[in-house]
């Protein structure tokens, strides 16, 4: 089983105060760019609070088959919008080395990098009771 969740707070720039044009322009270039993700099961861009902001998540039975495309459109995101920053958790137990445990994609300024969960790792027993291959 492949899990995931994430979310992203879209901004043009890191000062703060983005030109609401130009957000708007980049918003509809990352609303093309997740259009396109047909394999993602949520994908919600929205705007709250004069902020745009999209969430990610879903579940594949199969394994990491989608990752490739996820962390593809998260990244995406982050060269459109380089003031972007969220998170995105991932589990895939079929992943011979980090079958049980999350693993974080922290983007910060448009940037995406790899990191190990420290809160749901490892998976059993934190989340669940017992785990097997």
């Amino acid at each position: 089983m492949f899990e995931y969740h994430g979310w992203v707070t879209i901004a043009a720039t890191t000062s703060g105060d983005d030109d609401a044009a130009l957000l708007e322009r980049l918003i509809e270039r990352v609303h093309r760019a997740i259009r396109d993700s047909h394999a993602l099961d949520l994908v919600d861009l929205r705007w709250s609070a004069g902020l745009p902001m999209l969430h990610l998540g879903g579940f594949d039975k199969h394994g990491g088959g989608i990752a490739p495309e996820l962390l593809k459109t998260f990244s995406r995101v982050g060269e459109l919008a380089p003031g972007s920053y969220g998170l995105l958790h991932v589990w895939d137990d079929q992943d011979p080395e980090h079958d049980n445990e999350f693993r974080v994609f922290r983007m910060a300024r448009g940037q995406v990098t790899e990191h190990p969960d420290t809160h749901l790792t490892p998976v059993a027993p934190t989340v669940l009771d017992v785990y097997e291959l």
